[in-house]
């Protein structure tokens, strides 16, 4: 295993019954890096972490991280890693202080370090004023945050995030983000994030692995596949009004234009080949069209995630 990678999965395979959760899956994770499971509910992203963490055992394929086996080496392995399930489970009769000091225990921290690291914890995760609050009181985002410190509280050097930020309100969704986002920049920690927010994984992400019945899809850097899967690049012109019939004409007769939608003054060129951008705006703007603006928009994760799924 190279020195900065982390996981290396091999064809693996798990079956439940007749039904195939997860069909010859093979990657790598680098460390440091955000690295997302995106796919619908039951396309096998929890079972693939299932596997990859030694909770589950393949029925093919083999799978090792941080230099383990987790068929053979489950427990030590997750001595080194973290999980947050999309439902915390937490110990509700205790207070927030006192669960994470539990598991502290439970991973077999020192005496001396484990009030320290769950102090520092409850002041990362903005808890600290509620720290002998029963979490059974708590908000979901409160819960949440709190799992999150206790997934870290024996600093693992993987975490494995399942929906996050699943229920959450806007606030409560943006600082788990950050505060995942920050992890990885930050203290260089891998995480392996479980989601169908597409939005998110595109913020969040570096490379992403997108899912379909088991099955690996695609694999990449969203703007890699992008380039690959993605509709093509749309452009808005915003032109002056007088011109805007003029405009239409010529784009209208330019070769490589399929598609054309007009709104607010903004003509929108859709499907257009990114090396054609120059030959349209020479075009316009040489047959006296008064252009103000142009606007390129990318293909976005959801574009490539639709296009994978045979989606308009």
């Amino acid at each position: 295993m190279a020195d900065d990678v982390v996981l290396i999965a091999q064809g693996l395979a798990r079956a439940f019954g007749e039904v195939v959760a997860v069909d010859g899956l093979s990657l790598q994770v680098r460390r440091g890096e955000i690295f997302g499971f995106l796919g619908h509910n039951g396309a096998g992203k929890t079972t693939s972490v299932r596997l990859l963490n030694g909770v589950l055992r393949p029925d093919q394929g083999h799978v090792q991280v941080l230099g383990l086996d987790p068929t053979s080496q489950g427990p030590e392995l997750r001595r080194r890693t973290g999980v947050l399930t999309e439902t915390p489970a937490l110990e509700e009769r205790l207070t927030a202080r006192e669960n994470l000091l539990f598991y502290a225990e439970l991973y077999g921290l020192a005496p001396e370090r484990m009030t320290e690291r769950v102090e520092a914890l409850l002041e990362i995760f903005n808890l600290a004023s509620r720290a002998d609050d029963r979490v059974s009181g708590f908000s979901k985002g409160m819960k949440q945050r709190l799992a999150l410190a206790r997934a870290l509280v024996h600093e693992p050097e993987i975490l494995f995030l399942d929906e996050p930020t699943s229920g959450l309100d806007p606030v409560a969704a943006r600082a788990v983000r950050r505060l995942v986002a920050r992890l990885s920049r930050e203290e260089d920690r891998t995480v392996i994030l479980c989601t169908h927010n597409l939005i998110e994984a595109q913020t969040l992400c570096d490379r992403v692995a997108v899912l379909k019945a088991g099955r690996l899809m695609a694999l990449g850097r969203p703007a890699d596949l992008a380039r690959r899967w993605g509709r093509n690049l749309r452009l808005d012109f915003e032109v002056s009004g007088a011109t805007r019939g003029l405009a239409l004409s010529v784009l209208r007769a330019t070769p490589g234009v399929a598609e054309l939608a007009s709104e607010d003054g903004v003509i929108s060129v859709l499907g257009i080949d990114r090396e054609r951008v120059p030959d349209l705006v020479e075009a316009l703007v040489g047959a006296g069209v008064r252009l103000y603006r142009v606007s390129p928009r990318e293909p976005t994760l959801e574009d490539i995630y639709f296009a994978l799924h045979g989606l308009d």
